[in-house]
C-alpha cells in the first residue's frame, strides 16, 4: 500500500521533457523523471507507459533518487499488476536502418557502433555471430598464435575482427581470445593472436590430469565474426576494419522483416547508495558488454569469474598425479542492471532479456528482493550477488542464459550472508543451474532445476563450493530442491565441491545426472550433512562415507522416484498463482 500522499509521474515515448509529467502530458525521458522525484516527498510512483523508452545513458539513481522518510520511489509499467498492464522496455539499443543488399547479404553503414550481439525480426529475437566451427587445415599452435597447412584464413576479410572460441579447455571453462593478423606461410597460414590475451593464456591453462597433459590453450572449437563465415540464414558479422566506418552484415532468415536492433549500452540501470526504491513490471532489454572483444579477450576460468592478469597458482588436486593452474585473483562478468551498497531495493515482475553480459547484479546493501521476474536471453548468468546481506531471490523463472559465455549459472551467490534462493525454476542452462561460492547462512529451498549442464562439464544443478559458515547455526541449508537432468557427462545433480563446510543437504529430490552427488572431493568436506534426500542412484563415495560427512536417511529409488517424492515436487519451483511466499 502506498501513503496517502503518493504522487504520480508518467513517462511516454511520445512525451515530452518540458512537460509537465501528467498522465496527460508525460515525459519523455526517465532522466527526466527522476530528477522529477527528487522534488516530491512521500510515495512517489513512475509509470512507464507503452512502448521502447530508449537510453542513450544508464539511468544512474544515487543517495538522492531514493525513498526518503520511510518512502519509496517506485518505476513500474502503467497499470502494474491488472489485465491492463503495459509492456514497457527500457532498451539500451539502436535500431538498424539503411540497409542495402550485397553480396547476398543485409549490410549497413553503422559508423563507430560496436557490439556483440544483433536482435532481428517481430518479434524480437537473436541472431548468432557467423562462424566456422574449427581451423581449417592441419593446424598447430605457435607461441605467437597458430599455423596451418590451409590457405583459407587467408580469405578472412577482416582478421583483427576475427574471435577464436575455446570450449572446454578446462572441462568447466570457454575462453575466447582474438585474431591479431592472418599471413602467408608456405602454402597455409600463420594467425597472430591479439595480445595479452594469447600470453595470458599460455601461463594459465595448464593442467595434468591421469595420463593427459595441457600446455596453454589447444585449437580453437568455434571461429567466429567475419564476413567469410556469413553462409547460415539469422547470423551477422561487425566488420570494424575501418575505424569509424562500420559495417554491420546480416543474412535474413527467409520471409523475415529486416527490423533489426543492435545493443548500445552495456549499463541500462546502476542503483549506488540509494534506499527504498522499487521496479515492478519492466522489460530491461538490448545491452552489450564489449570487452571480450579487446586484446584482453575474455579468459574465463570459472562461473562468472574470468582472469585479467596478475598471479597464477598451481592447485595439487591428487598428488603426484592431477594438477591445475588458476588465476590468483578474477574479477566478475558484470551485469547489465546494477545494485551496489543500495538497501530496500525491490525487483518485481520484471523480465531481463537480450542483454549482453548477466541480467541483474546485486553487490553490497542489505534488504535487496528480486521476485517474480523473468530472465531469458541472456550471455552470461541471470542472477549475481557478491556481498551484502539479507537479499531474497524468489519466484523467478531463468532459462535461455549463458549464450555466450557458457560457464555462467543461473543464479550465484559470493560472500553474502542471510541469502534465500527459493522457489525459483532455473532451466536449459549451460553449466550450473544455482551456485554458492564461501558465503554464510545461505538457504537454498525448494527450487526447481531442469535442464542444466547442457554444454560444459564439472558442475550441478544446485553447486556449493567453499566454507558456508562456522557452524551448523550460521551454515547453508539446502532443502526442498528438485533437480532433474543435469546433462552433460561428469556432472553431479546436488553437488558440495571444494571443501564445502557447515552445510545441510535435506529433502532434495535427484534425479537423471551423470552422478546424484559427491561425497569425496578434494579438499574433501567438512561437518556437511545429507539426510533425508532422495535420488534415482547413489551418490559418489556413499559406499565409503569420509569422516567429514554425515549420510542418514537418504533413499535410492530406480523405479517410482515421482511417486515416492510427490509431496516435494509438489512444493518445489514457482509459486506464482498458488498464492504466498515460497520461502514460509
Amino acid at each position: 500500500m502506498y501513503a496517502i500522499n503518493k504522487q504520480d509521474l508518467y513517462v511516454s515515448p511520445h512525451g515530452d521533457d518540458a512537460g509537465p509529467g501528467t498522465r496527460e502530458s508525460p515525459f519523455a525521458t526517465l532522466d527526466r523523471a527522476r530528477l522529477a522525484a527528487r522534488e516530491l516527498s512521500g510515495d512517489v510512483v513512475v509509470h512507464l507507459r507503452a512502448g521502447t523508452h530508449t537510453l542513450t545513458a544508464p539511468l544512474a539513481l544515487t543517495g538522492e533518487d531514493g525513498g526518503r522518510d520511510g518512502h519509496r520511489i517506485t518505476y513500474q509499467a502503467f497499470n502494474y499488476g491488472t489485465p491492463e498492464q503495459e509492456t514497457a522496455v527500457v532498451s539500451g539499443g539502436r535500431e538498424i536502418t539503411g540497409w542495402r543488399e550485397e553480396d547476398g547479404h543485409l549490410v549497413a553503414d553503422v559508423g563507430d557502433l560496436d557490439t556483440r550481439q544483433l536482435y532481428t525480426g517481430d518479434p524480437l529475437r537473436r541472431a548468432e555471430r557467423a562462424g566456422i566451427d574449427a581451423l581449417p587445415g592441419d593446424a598447430t599452435r605457435t607461441v605467437t598464435g597458430y599455423v596451418t597447412d590451409s590457405a583459407a584464413p587467408l580469405a578472412w576479410r577482416s582478421p583483427s575482427d576475427v574471435e577464436f572460441v575455446h570450449r572446454g579447455v578446462y572441462p568447466w571453462t570457454e575462453a575466447r581470445m582474438g585474431v591479431a593478423a592472418v599471413a602467408p606461410d608456405g602454402d597455409g597460414a600463420a594467425i597472430t593472436m591479439a595480445q595479452p590475451a594469447f600470453a595470458r593464456a599460455i601461463e594459465l591453462y595448464n593442467f595434468s590430469w591421469e595420463e593427459h597433459v595441457q600446455a596453454g590453450p589447444p585449437l580453437p572449437t568455434r571461429i567466429e565474426n567475419d564476413a567469410a563465415f556469413l553462409t547460415e540464414p539469422g547470423t551477422f558479422v561487425l566488420d570494424r576494419s575501418r575505424p569509424g566506418r562500420h559495417r554491420l552484415r546480416y543474412l535474413p532468415r527467409p520471409g523475415e522483416e529486416p527490423r533489426v536492433v543492435a545493443p548500445v549500452l552495456e549499463t541500462l540501470v546502476r542503483v549506488t547508495g540509494a534506499h527504498g526504491v522499487s521496479f515492478r513490471g519492466l522489460v530491461f532489454a538490448d545491452a552489450t558488454w564489449l570487452r571480450p572483444s579487446g586484446p584482453a579477450g575474455f579468459l574465463h576460468y570459472h562461473g562468472n569469474g574470468y582472469y585479467d592478469g596478475g598471479p597464477i597458482e598451481k592447485v595439487v588436486i591428487v598428488e603426484g598425479q592431477a594438477w591445475v593452474t588458476v588465476p590468483g585473483r578474477s574479477e566478475t562478468i558484470p551485469a547489465c542492471v546494477v545494485a551496489e551498497d543500495a538497501g530496500d531495493v525491490v525487483f518485481e515482475g520484471c523480465r531481463f532479456t537480450r542483454l549482453g553480459a548477466a541480467g541483474l547484479g546485486l553487490t553490497g546493501g542489505s534488504g535487496l528482493v528480486v521476485r517474480g521476474c523473468d530472465f531469458d536471453t541472456l550471455s552470461a548468468a541471470a542472477i549475481t550477488v557478491t556481498g551484502g546481506s539479507d537479499v531474497l531471490v524468489e519466484d523467478n523463472l531463468v532459462e535461455r542464459v549463458g549464450l555466450d559465455y557458457s560457464g555462467s549459472p543461473g543464479i550465484a551467490l559470493s560472500g553474502t550472508d542471510g541469502c534465500t534462493v527459493a522457489g525459483n525454476h532455473v532451466r536449459e542452462v549451460p553449466h550450473c543451474g544455482i551456485v554458492a561460492g564461501p558465503s554464510r547462512r545461505t538457504r537454498i529451498l525448494r527450487n526447481l532445476v531442469t535442464g542444466t549442464m547442457s554444454v560444459l562439464a564439472d558442475g550441478g544443478g544446485v553447486y556449493l563450493s567453499g566454507p558456508q559458515g562456522s557452524s551448523h547455526d550460521d551454515g547453508a541449508e539446502i532443502g526442498g530442491n528438485v533437480i532433474k537432468d543435469t546433462r552433460t557427462p561428469y556432472n553431479f545433480g546436488l553437488y558440495t565441491d571444494y571443501g564445502a563446510a557447515w552445510v545441510t543437504v535435506e529433502g532434495n529430490v535427484v534425479a537423471g545426472a551423470d552422478n546424484t552427488a559427491v561425497l569425496q572431493v578434494s579438499p574433501p568436506l567438512d561437518n556437511v550433512v545429507y539426510r533425508g534426500n532422495f535420488w534415482d542412484a547413489d551418490p559418489s563415495g556413499a559406499d565409503a562415507v569420509p569422516d567429514g560427512v554425515t549420510y542418514e536417511d537418504n533413499t535410492t529409488l530406480a523405479e517410482g522416484l515421482d511417486e515416492a517424492t510427490a509431496h516435494i515436487q509438489a512444493r518445489a519451483g514457482l509459486r506464482r498463482g498458488r498464492g504466498g511466499s515460497s520461502v514460509t
